[in-house]
């Protein structure tokens, strides 16, 4: 008989790129993907799942009537909590709804399968030990860094927008339900991915969509931010580890050791498009940047040490900002 997962927010970005990696791998998973569809979540990155253990249910991880059918429908054992808003430009502007999904969607969640799976605090019900909760979060939790230092596992949390505040709750009320409840769970933090079905409002679709088109590339303030960059295939290979080895109530910084400003992004996405389809208009796609005006409480750095999950674990990221980005605009040119 199959064991069914729950994955919530799979037609997103990285869920999107996890299901179809995760279907293939175990087919003795059924999994079954919620997701909201909300603007970030797009049922036609998922045309290149097969096989009848995947199954799409539409819905609101808020939902507590919802979450309890499933778990009872589909007798859930594990869940793979991806689903989140995620924008940051769009927690400025309107936060109430990270709010909303990311801290009481995850909540509600977490109390379903809390309820599902246990009889009281540190007592799983016989046929459900081994049931686990990973939770996917985010490197912003931990704030800012200066020029030198890596984000850890131990760092304190100093969120600086709604997003991250937001998902540092999340994080921490995943860490209540196993200290309070003895429940299974898990939490990896990740620097930033990229790749393939990003949505268009993140950096680098932007960078590879406005190219394009002939139009100017925004680039916030002076292009000096660092980000640790993260292929998203390799972040899937390390939520899989997580999910399946990693110890109970631990957390796991997944990082690609791939230090970049936006301006060697920008630079670098441009240099490529120039190589691979040329503009006849101007000498290169570099004539498009543009500085705009920085985002509110923009972080300067983030930057991730993975040491823990390299070493426990054995995981590593196989590509490197330059083979990665190349697969990406390669995904992107198909696509435009």
């Amino acid at each position: 008989m199959k064991k069914s997962i729950l994955v919530t927010g799979g037609a997103g970005f990285i869920g999107a790129n996890f299901v179809p990696f995760f279907v293939e791998k175990y087919a003795d998973y059924r999994i079954i993907n919620l997701d909201k569809l909300t603007y970030a979540g797009d049922l036609a990155n998922l045309t290149d799942v097969r096989g009848e253990n995947y199954e799409f249910v539409k819905g609101d991880i808020c939902n507590r009537e919802l979450l309890e059918y499933l778990f009872l429908k589909y007798d859930i054992r594990g869940v793979i909590h991806f689903a989140a808003e995620s924008h940051v430009d769009n927690s400025i502007s309107g936060p109430e709804v990270f709010i909303q999904t990311n801290v009481n969607g995850t909540f509600t969640l977490l109390d379903v399968a809390r309820n599902y799976w246990m009889d009281a605090p540190f007592k799983y019900k016989k046929a459900y030990e081994g049931c686990r909760f990973h939770h996917i979060s985010t490197d912003e939790v931990y704030g800012t860094l200066e020029e030198t230092g890596l984000f850890r596992e131990d760092t304190p949390y100093a969120p600086n927008s709604p997003y991250s505040s937001s998902k540092a709750s999340s994080d921490l009320l995943v860490r209540a339900y196993f200290h309070t409840y003895g429940m299974d769970v898990t939490t990896s933090n990740c620097s930033n991915n990229y790749g393939p079905k990003q949505h268009q409002e993140k950096l680098i679709p932007t960078i590879i969509r406005k190219a394009l088109a002939g139009e100017d590339i925004p680039i916030y303030g002076d292009g000096k931010n660092i980000r640790d960059w993260l292929y998203v295939l390799d972040h899937c290979t390390g939520i899989d580890l997580v999910f399946h080895r990693g110890r109970s109530g631990e957390t796991y910084n997944i990082g690609g050791r791939n230090e970049r400003d936006n301006l060697f992004i920008v630079n670098y996405i441009c240099e490529v498009l120039d190589e691979k389809r040329p503009r006849k208009d101007v000498s290169s796609y570099k004539k498009l940047i543009s500085f705009v005006e920085d985002r509110a409480g923009h972080d300067k750095r983030y930057a991730i040490d993975a040491s823990k999950i390299e070493s426990e674990l054995g995981w590593k990221a196989m590509e490197n900002f330059e083979t990665g980005i190349v697969k990406t605009i390669d995904w992107y040119l198909q696509k435009m």
